[in-house]
């Protein structure tokens, strides 16, 4: 007789449980374990028996809930090791956020604009209180190597390096690591911003030299509406452009 909610095949084996269900459930209880600190960040996981013992569910539904959160990047299996909890560092549990992001165009794409300018000014007034003379000196040098060339591939790279140093100056990890993946995954509408739109990179010159310039002067409503107009204005030119 089955206890847990699953359904079994005719041959005896148990069929993989819908989604929301018994995986669901397995999942959810493995999280909760490690929110309650049962399991330690960097701990290895118990037996799939044991650990399917402990939460009274079947060791294929929690072998598949350690799949998705596998997935996910909150376990990590270790090649002859066995399955550990990682370390729960922003940058790598957002990896999937990223993917995600990567892979969207249209109006998805204008929609993940329109969260890093959110996102974008938030942290640019963080950082307008928070940065160090050695961050704003590496601002300023991004900075100077985009006044210093037209070669748009050359710019876009220093943009993504200027726009990186400030979301860490903001000081949070965790923004940090969102904003890296909003940004970068964003390159390919700003290279085509670059080479379609004529006057696109003076314009871009001005908008950081305008963020540069209330980091300086250490003021967080100016530098958060120097960058909401930068990213804006890509938002803006790529809403238009799926207009036509």
């Amino acid at each position: 007789m089955r206890t847990d909610g699953e359904t079994g095949t005719d041959g005896g084996r148990e069929a993989a449980p819908r989604k929301g269900t018994v995986t669901q459930r397995a999942i959810e209880r493995i999280k909760g374990m490690i929110a309650e600190g049962r399991l330690e960040p960097g701990g290895r996981l118990p037996t799939e028996r044991d650990l399917a013992a402990d939460l009274g569910i079947s060791r294929s539904s929690v072998r598949e809930a350690i799949r998705a959160l596998t997935v996910l990047g909150v376990l990590e299996a270790r090649h002859g090791s066995g399955i550990y909890v990682t370390r729960l560092e922003a940058a790598d549990l957002l990896e999937s956020f990223g993917v995600v992001a990567d892979l969207s165009t249209g109006g998805r794409l204008v929609e993940l604009l329109e969260v890093r300018r959110v996102l974008e000014s938030a942290a640019t007034a963080l950082a307008a209180a928070r940065i160090t003379p050695e961050q704003l000196a590496e601002v300023e040098k991004h900075l100077t190597a985009m006044d210093a060339t037209d070669d748009p591939d050359v710019i876009l790279a220093h943009d993504l390096a200027f726009h990186r140093v400030i979301a860490v100056a903001a000081g949070n990890e965790t923004l940090a690591a969102i904003l890296e993946g909003l940004s970068s995954r964003t390159f390919r509408a700003r290279v085509r911003r670059g080479y379609q739109e004529a006057g696109a990179i003076s314009r871009t010159r001005r908008q950081h030299a305008a963020i540069h310039q209330a980091l300086t002067a250490r003021d967080p409503e100016a530098a958060r509406a120097a960058a909401a107009a930068h990213v804006g204005e890509v938002e803006q030119w790529l809403r238009g452009r799926l207009a036509r």
